[in-house]
């Protein structure tokens, strides 16, 4: 019988990710940037029209970021993940250089007292904390994967985060003590934080050193640690609210503002005032989409922090309660593809990226119906800002390039 030829297996590409990636996932991912551009363009038109003369000046932008960021997700999202870990190494003194340089440079007009932005002529502005959340994402999940025995030398045995990962164990590894890298890991988060506390930015500093303490967490040190950490916060917290004056002004005023219901509700007040009017004008089903009134010239800058109110009022709740189920559903997602990761590094990233968007959306929601104080934290996908936008959607390129090589059976 004649002999057949046997084809050649194709050598995975260097540098190409192989396989599908994860259908749901990019599905929320899409629902939500959709929902969000509709919803900015509903609540910024009358805003935009009488401050920047064209209704659709905030959402042509918006769009136009949002495309662009499309392109750069798919294009991500065919990158081997392995080679984010060369990105770590480069993006988090790269985090600390912007993070100083901020301080140094003269803030845009009329934030005198905020140096939160660095102004690119023609391009806008951007917010180096944006880059440091997500230098501080990688930089952790790299180290943490490369030093994981290490950190855990007295806890192997229990830790169930290890089971079900590639192993190499012919691999030299130089064994430290977990409390080094504890103090690393902490010097690293409080430093940032520290820089970006400086900047008065409090709600990025809160959110910096919640991402680290929760990839500390996963990466297993002693819990008993994270109980002390917890009774300290809420102490810290609890000094913070009975003695306001020890923040700066604007800080202190907003708890007060928070602490006090009637507190200056011409100025510090008014916009949470506003948006709670609207929330609850929106009743059960909304107004309808487009048919609020708080957004005409009551709610300041309705396309930014408080575009959730607008929402409800529009939507109502039950188009808000679907907002929030989708934000749920992608932290799920995101966690369901990084626990069947190939590797710990893929994990850690894919949880850090999408808890960082779960946690920032619950603490605009918190914000907006008053249940923390104004912190100016933006929504993710609706606020407006076209740079955090394009890094939004380029990090969840990165979950999608994990989600080729996650252990999803496919049916």
């Amino acid at each position: 019988m004649p002999k057949t030829k046997r084809k050649k297996q194709e050598k995975p590409n260097k540098y190409l990710a192989q396989g599908g990636f994860d259908v749901p996932f990019l599905i929320i991912v899409l629902i939500l940037l959709t929902i969000g551009l509709v919803m900015l363009f509903s609540a910024s038109y009358t805003y935009a029209y009488y401050n920047r003369g064209q209704s659709a000046f905030f959402f042509k932008r918006q769009l136009i970021f949002a495309i662009v960021g499309l392109f750069v997700m798919f294009v991500v999202s065919k990158i081997r993940y392995e080679y984010f870990k060369l990105l770590a190494t480069i993006l988090l003194p790269l985090s600390y250089l912007l993070l100083v340089v901020v301080l140094i440079i003269p803030p845009p007009p009329g934030y005198e007292n905020f140096h939160r932005w660095i102004t690119i002529p023609g391009f806008g502005t951007f917010q180096p904390s944006e880059v440091a959340k997500l230098g501080l994402i990688l930089f952790l999940a790299w180290s943490i994967d490369k030093n994981y025995k290490a950190i855990n030398s007295r806890q192997l045995s229990t830790a169930k985060f290890a089971v079900g990962f590639n192993q190499n164990k012919n691999s030299k590894i130089k064994i430290y003590s977990s409390t080094t890298y504890g103090l690393l890991y902490l010097f690293v988060i409080g430093s940032m934080c520290a820089l970006v506390y400086l900047e008065n930015h409090v709600s990025g500093t809160v959110l910096l050193f919640a991402l680290g303490v929760m990839m500390l967490f996963l990466a297993g040190f002693d819990k008993k640690w994270f109980v002390i950490a917890t009774v300290f916060v809420v102490v810290v917290s609890a000094f913070i609210i009975l003695n306001p004056d020890k923040l700066p002004s604007h800080a202190s005023y907003r708890i007060n503002a928070w602490l006090d219901k009637d507190f200056d509700p011409r100025g510090v007040r008014w916009q949470t005032n506003q948006a709670l009017y609207a929330i609850g004008s929106g009743g059960f089903f909304g107004a309808g989409l487009g048919n609020s009134k708080q957004k005409h010239l009551y709610v300041s800058e309705p396309q930014n922090d408080f575009i959730f109110s607008i929402v409800c009022e529009e939507l109502g709740f039950v188009g808000a309660t679907v907002i929030i189920i989708l934000f749920m559903l992608l932290v799920w997602r995101g966690f369901v593809i990084a626990m069947r990761a190939k590797d710990r590094f893929g994990a850690l990233l894919a949880m850090g990226l999408v808890f960082q968007v779960g946690l920032q959306a619950a603490l605009n929601i918190a914000v907006v119906t008053d249940t923390i104080p104004n912190t100016g934290i933006s929504l993710p996908f609706f606020s407006y800002g076209g740079t955090s936008l394009l890094m939004l959607i380029t990090e969840m390129g990165m979950v999608l390039s994990i989600s080729r090589y996650s252990r999803i059976s496919k049916s």
